[in-house]
Parts: structure tokens; C-alpha cells; sequence
């Protein structure tokens, strides 16, 4: 299988930051009004961890990563080979101790996504793929299972997206009227969503965000056999200018996909 080694690495160093941040989970004091931008020690902490972890094995390999830490950020974050990590993805989920949040690791090569890990500690859950091998997901106690994308059409669709301010209907609820809708957040647990069949699309409207909220993620979706592009139906572009996405996302089980792009523009 391509990419066996890498993806071993990857899941190995989420399973490391799943236990931390289990550890720090169980005695985090709630913030209930925990603001978008909120960053805490656990973040850095499950970076610094994971980066030196992957740094060990892949020296040569770019690190790039949401928060700054000093001991890796004279190394550099791109190149043919670069790994792309969310230490916590949907930190006011860990803030507020919902249990929603992810750890995501992705890693990229030429500037495709070719291995993706997202672990969501709270549930002992780990979503995994790489090219060519397929997407599987298991449990602590269980043995991993094969994911694949769902088959609903349009009349019942099931939409994953972040929660919704009160008495507001997002664009992707309003343009794809969906039968149901799931909130949550972490961008790499609505991709994990899509890629085990539980939804059938994700729409990511926000004008801007960064490689590390989708890289992971991406890459469990196409191995399920979903599709995943901007919100204009072009492919996504890893890699750029301070490693900004400002295009939008698309994630589907593809049976829907191109009616979606028609119905977001």
C-alpha cells in the first residue's frame, strides 16, 4: 500500500495526542461562552508533540501547522513533502467540553493530500486514510471498519455543518435544503461525517480558512469514494500564500455533487 509508512507515523502521533488531550480534557474548567478564536495549552502542547514526533521519523519533510511554536517555526512548512497538522481542530468544542474536536493530520505530496488522520479523542474514534488503501475507521476496542460515502440524493439529504446563531439559516441550508442537519464542530469531524456516510454533504462558505482545517479530512472523503472541491467545482489548491483557502470547500458523496455546486453559486 502507498504511503504505509506515513500513515502508520500519522496515526501513531494522533493516538499520542488523543491520550494527552484526554488527559487534559478531564480536568479543563468549561468555558461555555469560549470565543471562535479561543487557543488554549492543550493546543500547543498536542502540537508540539505531534510535530516532534513526525520531525523524529521525517526530517526532511515541511511541518505545517495552526499554532506557532518556536521549536518549529524556523523549519520549514511546505515543500514536495509536507505534513499538515490541526492539534486541535474545533478547540471552543474542547473549550466547552462537548466532545466535539479533532485532532487532524494530513500530509501532502506535490501538493496533493495523500494521507489523512482524524482522531476525535472524546469518542475513542479515529477516521483514517491514504491513496489507494481506502478509509477505515475504528474505535478503541474495535477493529477497523471500511468507510463509504452514502448514496441519498437531494430528497433526503443529510447536511453536516458548524452550529448555526440562533434565527439564522445558513447559506447551505438555505440553497440545499437539506431533510436533516447535523452541528458540530471541526471541520475534520464534518469530513469524517461525510466519508462514514453519516452525511451526505459539507460545505465549508467561510471566506477564508487555512490547509490545516481541510487537509486531513480531504483525503477520508475521496478514499470513500466522495468528492471534494471548492465551492465552484474546481479542485483545491494546498499550499498557497500563507497556506489560505478562500474558495471554499465542497464535500460529498459525489451523487450530489455538481447539483450542489449549481445550488452554492
Amino acid at each position: 500500500m502507498a504511503f504505509e509508512i506515513e500513515l502508520a507515523a500519522a496515526r501513531e502521533a494522533a493516538a499520542l495526542a488523543s491520550d494527552l488531550l484526554c488527559r487534559e480534557y478531564e480536568t479543563f474548567v468549561a468555558i461555555p461562552d469560549a470565543p471562535v478564536t479561543i487557543s488554549t495549552h492543550a493546543d500547543k502542547a498536542s502540537q508540539e508533540l505531534i510535530l516532534a514526533f513526525l520531525h523524529e521519523r521525517f526530517p526532511a519533510d515541511g511541518l505545517c501547522a495552526e499554532e506557532s511554536t518556536p521549536a518549529f517555526d524556523v523549519l520549514p512548512k511546505a515543500g514536495r513533502r509536507a505534513w499538515v497538522v490541526d492539534p486541535i481542530d474545533g478547540t471552543r468544542g474542547f473549550a466547552k467540553k462537548v466532545g466535539q474536536f479533532s485532532v487532524m493530520i494530513g500530509f501532502l505530496v506535490d501538493g496533493q493530500p495523500v494521507v489523512g488522520v482524524v482522531a476525535e479523542p472524546a469518542q475513542h474514534r479515529t477516521t483514517f486514510a491514504s491513496v489507494g488503501g481506502g478509509c477505515w475507521t475504528h474505535t478503541d476496542a474495535a477493529e477497523p471498519s471500511r468507510c463509504v460515502v452514502s448514496t441519498r440524493g437531494f430528497s433526503e439529504l443529510v447536511l453536516v455543518q458548524s452550529w448555526a446563531k440562533t434565527g439564522m439559516s445558513p447559506k447551505p441550508v438555505k440553497a440545499l435544503t437539506p431533510l436533516r442537519t447535523i452541528e458540530t464542530y471541526s471541520g475534520g469531524v464534518k469530513l469524517a461525517h461525510v466519508a462514514r456516510g453519516e452525511a451526505d454533504v459539507y460545505a465549508n462558505t467561510y471566506e477564508a480558512f487555512a490547509d490545516w482545517d481541510i487537509c486531513a479530512g480531504h483525503v477520508l472523503v475521496t478514499e470513500a469514494g466522495g468528492t471534494v472541491t471548492d465551492l465552484s467545482g474546481n479542485p483545491i489548491t494546498y499550499q498557497s500564500a500563507n497556506f489560505r483557502q478562500t474558495r471554499g470547500l465542497l464535500a460529498t458523496n459525489g451523487v450530489i455533487h455538481t447539483e450542489a455546486v449549481v445550488r452554492l453559486s
